[in-house]
């Protein structure tokens, strides 16, 4: 979906760097900034169920540890991992409390809490806490690695 990347990618240049995202008050600075954006981004894109947008933001090597404890292993993993899901499809909003980003090594730290809404749902149906390796190797911050602890049933 070009054009939904292209809208989401506009409104997080215009908009998203100069919106708050609720419980994160940590002071901001550019590099910050671009993550949070990268953030809100990523949260539209599954909450459209564009997963083929949500991988931009991921390494190609990325690691995820799903609520469950389930080790995904790369972003093709990813794909074969969701496709499998049965039931409702899902959608998860990740909230960053804070943002630690090393300018040398070029990576950040992030942690948060995060839920999870089932399609046409506003109520989250689960959630917890959740913490993000970013990487800017490439110039743009990526996710190159995810941790999400269940800790609620909504």
């Amino acid at each position: 979906m070009t054009s939904l990347k292209t809208i989401i990618q506009g409104i997080g240049l215009l908009c998203f760097g100069f919106l708050s995202i609720p419980g994160y008050a940590q002071k901001s600075n550019p590099e910050t900034e671009a993550i949070l954006t990268q953030r809100q981004a990523s949260n539209l894109a599954l909450k459209a169920f564009d997963e083929e947008l949500n991988n931009t933001f991921l390494t190609d090597d990325v690691l995820i540890t799903t609520g469950a404890g389930t080790l995904i292993s790369g972003k093709e993993a990813l794909i074969e991992y969701i496709q499998k899901v049965s039931g409702s499809r899902m959608f998860w909003v990740r909230t960053p409390d804070e943002i630690i980003v090393n300018p040398d090594t070029q990576l950040a730290w992030e942690t948060g809490t995060w839920k999870g809404y089932q399609e046409g749902s506003e109520e989250a149906m689960v959630g917890g806490k959740y913490s993000a390796q970013w990487t800017k190797k490439s110039g743009t911050w990526l996710i190159q690695s995810q941790l999400f602890v269940t800790l609620t049933d909504e």
